[in-house]
């Protein structure tokens, strides 16, 4: 039981690992290049839920005041956020730029599995 209860109590961190290990094997198992790019962002993502976890405190406050600081009140970190979001910028971007690499890679091979890919360059 005390396995089961840390579990639910760090949820975060567990869906985190899940979601990550997902990704691995989708980029890991399939030839199809747009289920490599679902699964490198996939692993993105968990990788953002685990930044974001790992910066909430339980029971802190936003660090918004009005130049005062209370006494005994825990406030919670906002750098994390603030890179995370500018990771999911950059992880958006990326994203768009392997998108049309496929695209070109599809115009000019007809297929965008990476096995048939190979053999089509092998040929040549």
């Amino acid at each position: 039981m005390d396995v089961i209860s840390r579990i639910v109590q760090n949820y975060p961190y567990f869906v985190s690992v899940v979601l990550f290990c997902i990704g691995i094997y989708t980029v890991l198992s399939r030839s199809n290049l747009m289920k490599k790019i679902i699964g490198i962002n996939i692993m993105g993502n968990a990788i953002f839920l685990l930044l974001i976890a790992a910066a909430n405190i339980r029971g802190g406050v936003a660090p918004i005041h009005d130049g005062q600081l209370a006494e005994g009140v825990h406030y919670v970190n906002p750098l994390p956020a603030a890179l995370v979001l500018t990771g999911i910028v950059v992880a958006l971007s990326v994203t768009a730029f392997a998108l049309s690499i496929v695209v070109k890679l599809y115009q000019y091979y007809g297929t965008i599995e990476a096995d048939e890919i190979l053999e089509i360059r092998s040929c040549d």
